[in-house]
């Protein structure tokens, strides 16, 4: 199906942590002067004590949790250098999140209960947010964290679901994901804004504006200038809400005849970009497509950029086995260096162009793997911004998202929500894609 936006050849619009120091340990000594009865001093500097501590967050998951925001949160804290630990409220490590992706966490919840943490942010999705609700230790930690006048967060159902019913969000303003605002107005004063601060606690409404939720928290965490070095380089919309649009040339209709559903194949590797696989990944499941997730290494589980811990469906050799209505390949430095060293992945990328059935690749993989393996000839693409200099056609590099013809290719971690949703758009159509971006508080719902 065409995108009924067509904007070609218009181009749409893109867009050092100074460390903290502590107070200097000085070490002094006195050196006795022979003839006077005076002492010279002499300083020495302690250079570990230059450098504050990390900032610890914890984020807690559990079965039902909602992936999207519980790794883009993770994800952008640690750029950030925080220290964050991803503490499992379940029994055992592994969660298994909403539409079905499968998280491996750092730790138990009850490792965790005599820490002390800078900021504990809590993710929605549900019975996700139910089961932080009901875990007596995270409530026990995050009633601390508010008696100690230190950052708490939430989002989604989180903010009605989990704080409101602790009482943590009394008199205070909060926001929360649409269908819950009724169950937050009798908890905490309801607002409609897309990232919430009152005080020391931080709320939003859902996977569409998580991002920018998680640079806010960087933003109370380590300050302004900090927020926007980080928000920078993933490459985030300025007009936050508005309708997204994408670039489309040589229009043709993508069709999937695999299955009553299209049938795509995601893989992962050992750094690939978490962020943008787990929204990928997220998002074409919610609009029902069958995702497969397989691993290119020699297991199924992998540590992406960010070491965020993902189980994969399948290893990659039984899923090239299968065919696919689509092929696409999340970015991250480590992950498109593998991808363009695994020939089973090459020469299924290069059978899909063969036969006219499109492929796509967001970040690092258009220029680490597409370009180089000759994915890009005769077409136009867009990439990471930093490495668009790799590309052999830069006549569009400007542009979130360049569909042309059966290839898709994307920017970054901030423009893998358009890119995604642009590929709903080219199997469902228009109106589909707009109900999911609205659903997911992407677009103003």
């Amino acid at each position: 199906m065409a995108l009924g936006h067509v904007v070609a050849p218009h181009r749409s619009l893109l867009f050092a942590l100074k460390p903290r120091l502590s107070p200097l340990n000085f070490t002094a000594r006195v050196a006795p002067l022979k003839k006077k009865k005076t002492a010279r001093l002499f300083f020495s500097v302690s250079a570990s004590s230059m450098a504050s501590p990390p900032k610890k967050v914890l984020v807690p998951v559990a079965n039902g949790t909602e992936p999207l925001e519980a790794v883009v949160t993770i994800d952008v804290l640690r750029r950030a250098g925080a220290e964050v630990t991803v503490a499992s409220v379940e029994k055992q490590l592994r969660v298994d999140a909403c539409h079905g992706v499968k998280i491996v966490a750092d730790a138990l919840i009850s490792d965790c209960a005599g820490a002390a943490f800078d900021l504990v942010s809590l993710p929605g999705g549900m019975p996700g947010a139910s089961s932080l609700r009901d875990c007596k230790i995270l409530e026990n930690l995050v009633k601390k964290q508010a008696a100690d006048g230190r950052l708490y967060a939430a989002i989604c159902a989180s903010p009605a679901v989990a704080l409101g019913s602790w009482g943590l969000l009394k008199g205070l303003k909060a926001t929360c994901y649409p269908s819950f605002m009724e169950q937050l107005s009798s908890l905490a004063t309801a607002v409609e804004s897309r990232v919430q601060v009152d005080g020391k606690v931080v709320t939003s409404r859902g996977p569409g504006t998580t991002m920018e939720y998680a640079v806010t928290l960087v933003e109370q965490l380590f300050g302004k200038e900090k927020a926007g070095e980080v928000a920078g380089p993933l490459v985030m919309r300025s007009n936050h809400g508005d309708e997204f649009h994408i670039l489309e040339l040589n229009p043709m209709d993508w069709t999937f005849d695999q299955g009553p559903q299209p049938q795509i194949l995601v893989p992962i590797a050992n750094g690939s970009e978490e962020m943008e696989a787990v929204i990928i990944i997220d998002v074409l499941r919610r609009s029902k497509a069958n995702v497969v997730v397989a691993s290119v290494e020699d297991k199924v589980e992998i540590e992406a950029s960010r070491k965020v811990k993902l189980v994969a469906d399948m290893l990659f050799d039984e899923a090239s086995k299968l065919s696919y209505d689509l092929i696409v390949l999340p970015g991250g430095l480590g992950g498109a260096q593998a991808f363009a060293k695994c020939e089973k992945l090459v020469h299924l990328m290069k059978k899909q162009k063969e036969s006219n059935r499109p492929y796509g690749a967001i970040c690092a993989s258009p220029a680490l793997v597409l370009e180089p393996h000759g994915l890009l000839k005769g077409k136009k693409a867009t990439a990471f911004p930093a490495m668009c200099n790799k590309l052999s056609d830069a006549g569009e590099i400007e542009n979130r998202v360049v569909v042309d013809g059966n290839l898709i290719t994307s920017r970054g971690p901030g423009t893998s929500m358009e890119f995604a949703l642009a590929i709903v758009e080219k199997f469902f159509g228009r109106r589909k894609a707009l109900e999911l971006a609205k659903a997911l508080v992407f677009t103003h719902p």
